[in-house]
């Protein structure tokens, strides 16, 4: 205390010590993939559309980042930190563009009929694409045939550009591996002009392999997904480009899940993230069933899974694309957070800017996946495409539900944060109530939101820090324990009601 010397009126500013505790943000996104430009292996943040096109460019092909951050900002996302790698050459300088032919269309209009791509095509291969007269003649039948150093090696025979079936694209997606065939331009695909013949050049330059470790990175260099761990704002984790690096055959499905299992680690580590996992491209609702459950069997309550994958329409030609749903999600969770809150789960909510999905299941379907922890996204009529599951991939159930693991990651990390004043205090009894009434302070403001269950508040949560857990040879120790019980409100993820026939004169008289 200063001394006085004079007589006279003297003012001091008091601290209390204690400081009530800020809640931390708990939507920002770290994204991990390849980009047209920008710094390599620098995690940066961007905070809007703009922002990132700015620091890293557009739409490039073959890399899924630039279109799941343009989805992330669409539903809603804030800011998010980019983690550019190299893209697969060798110079790692631009991302890796596709040759693609286009295919005339019969009409004599100038507008092509569809665009062919060759896939895994060996340096040297000339792979070109016949269109002929399909074996059933018809007005919009046809033949395609896919010739591979001379000699032909797929045949698709009479397919149509009309929806059903044998509709080209269809069947070239579903049995093709050397081919993949796109419109190319918004709209329905054109009738082929038949005897031709459209050479197709490989994807070129030829990549290099890409390792699990260089997604991993190293958190002392800063790069790959050790870049993103002295980045306490991140709480979400995703790498879309993990799948366009296996769809490029530049990592094979045991790197994918030799990277999914480290975002998982990463995520359990630092207990303030959850990861956002997709599967690999072009599964069914039993293939899906079966990577969850034989090949991947993960179990982790700091990660989630979402399937199918998402169609939305490229900004830069309007074509339908493809893509991992992971960005547009992280997307939704920063919405959901910001309109109702952390503790809500971030289901049952639209789907900004896609378009369809590119697998549409049923009921029965997803009562098969919903189990596993496989979250669904499905299409209603009047209501547009939807995220229909919260679950986390953990196995026990009290970690089933995502907001409920993200809400105690906000409560943990609000506490953390807001209790570094207690650090050297005199541990005493004034310190015990101090403690109590900050923390239990900030739950009756997460209660009074509507996270926590309860009618009142003791039934809510509870803060005790006495000498009973802080006995005598525990302070000589120097250590301060205070235990916090609280109870997370849960969805409703199955609403029954129950509806039963009275029989005739059985009305309650009023």
């Amino acid at each position: 205390m200063p001394n006085y010397l004079a007589p006279g009126v003297y003012v001091e500013e008091v601290s209390s010590g204690s400081k009530p505790i800020e809640g931390v943000g708990t939507a920002v996104a770290g994204f991990v993939g390849f980009t047209e430009k920008g710094p390599i292996s620098q995690p940066t943040l961007v905070t809007n559309w703009t922002h990132f096109v700015r620091m890293f460019g557009g739409f490039v092909e073959n890399a899924y980042l630039p279109h799941s951050v343009y989805g992330y900002f669409l539903n809603g996302g804030g800011g998010a930190y980019i983690m550019r790698l190299p893209d697969g050459r060798d110079d790692g300088s631009d991302a890796v563009r596709v040759n693609r032919a286009a295919v005339p269309a019969a009409a004599d209009d100038g507008q092509p009929a569809f665009a062919v791509q060759a896939i895994k095509a060996a340096a040297g291969e000339e792979i070109s694409v016949s269109v002929a007269e399909a074996s059933q003649p018809g007005e919009d039948t046809f033949r395609l045939d896919v010739i591979r150093n001379g000699k032909v090696e797929e045949s698709f025979d009479n397919v149509t550009t009309k929806r059903g079936q044998q509709n080209v694209a269809t069947v070239v997606a579903k049995q093709s591996k050397l081919i993949t065939l796109e419109d190319t331009k918004a709209g329905a695909l054109s009738v082929p002009k038949k005897d031709t013949v459209v050479a197709l050049a490989p994807n070129l330059p030829l990549p290099r392999k890409l390792t699990a470790s260089e997604y991993l990175g190293d958190p002392v260099e800063r790069t790959g997904l050790g870049g993103f761990e002295a980045i306490d704002e991140i709480t979400m984790v995703l790498v879309p480009d993990l799948m366009s690096a296996y769809q490029r055959g530049v990592i094979d499905a045991h790197g994918v899940k030799a990277v999914q299992l480290a975002m998982i680690a990463h995520c359990e580590l630092l207990s303030d993230r959850v990861a956002i996992l997709d599967s690999p491209p072009g599964l069914n609702s039993q293939q899906v069933k079966e990577w969850r459950t034989e090949f991947a069997g993960y179990d982790s309550k700091y990660a989630t899974l979402y399937w199918p994958w998402v169609q939305v329409l490229d900004p830069t030609s309007g074509n339908r694309l493809s893509m991992p749903p992971s960005g547009h999600v992280a997307g939704v969770w920063a919405r959901n957070d910001e309109t109702r809150g952390v503790h809500k789960a971030p289901a049952n909510e639209v789907l900004r800017g896609v378009v369809s999905l590119q697998t549409v299941i049923s009921r029965a379907e997803q009562e098969q996946l919903n189990p596993l922890g496989v979250n669904c996204m499905r299409a209603f009529p009047g209501q547009g495409i939807r995220i229909w599951g919260a679950r986390t991939l953990s196995s026990d159930p009290e970690w089933r539900y995502i907001n409920v693991r993200r809400l105690f990651n906000f409560i943990e990390e609000s506490i953390l944060n807001g209790t570094n004043w207690v650090v050297f205090e005199p541990n005493d009894n004034y310190l015990w109530e101090s403690v109590q009434r900050v923390v239990g302070a900030f739950l009756q403001r997460i209660w009074r939101s509507g996270a926590l269950v309860g009618r009142s508040a003791a039934e809510a949560f509870y803060v005790k820090c006495d000498g009973e857990n802080n006995p005598p040879e525990s302070r000589d120790a120097g250590n301060l324990f205070i235990e916090i019980g609280v109870a997370p409100v849960k969805p409703a993820e199955f609403v029954v009601f129950r509806i039963s026939q009275l029989p005739q004169g059985a009305a309650l008289e009023e």
